[in-house]
């Protein structure tokens, strides 16, 4: 039987609470899911590549079905590479869900892959106002009481 492997691509800046939980929801749907961070030189990040791909593989160093990964090429394009059937996303809002849906189309029509975005994979409502854009606020020392990026983050920070 094929293995069933989705792609969960994003910035990651920081990988947060909503990431994991839809990559826990994810595992309940496919076999493996590859966390892959997609290099974009015109992003400036919070925190450096290394750091990023370091926290997340520290997070899931135990399940064996998750695998972490960069990239430079379109998202697509690396699915394919590492024989994804799936590209999975959240959606956190009506704005999300279009923007999504436009891209999901187009990935579909260049290769076949389907997008994951259903009511089982959406964003859980505890952690839908968690947005990587504006996380950078929350790295400042009046915010690290908030649990919303990973201890691995807060820790190293």
């Amino acid at each position: 039987m094929k293995k069933r492997i989705a792609l969960f691509p994003g910035t990651f800046d920081p990988f947060t609470i909503g990431h994991q939980s839809l990559v826990s929801r994810g595992l309940a749907l496919v076999d493996e899911i590859i966390i892959s961070i997609g290099i974009n030189d015109k992003k400036q990040t919070y925190f450096t590549l290394e750091k990023r791909l370091e926290a997340i593989r520290c997070l899931y160093k135990d399940e064996p079905r998750v695998k972490v990964m960069s990239y430079n090429s379109l998202t697509v394009d690396f699915a394919e590479e590492v024989g994804a059937e799936f590209i999975m996303r959240g959606i956190r809002t009506v704005n999300d869900f279009e923007y999504e849906k436009s891209i999901a189309d187009v990935n579909r029509k260049l290769s076949g892959i389907e997008t994951l975005q259903n009511p089982n994979i959406h964003t859980s409502v505890p952690v839908l106002y968690v947005n990587c854009c504006g996380m950078a606020k929350i790295f400042l020392p009046s915010f690290r009481r908030r649990p919303i990026y990973i201890d691995y983050l807060r820790n190293k920070n």
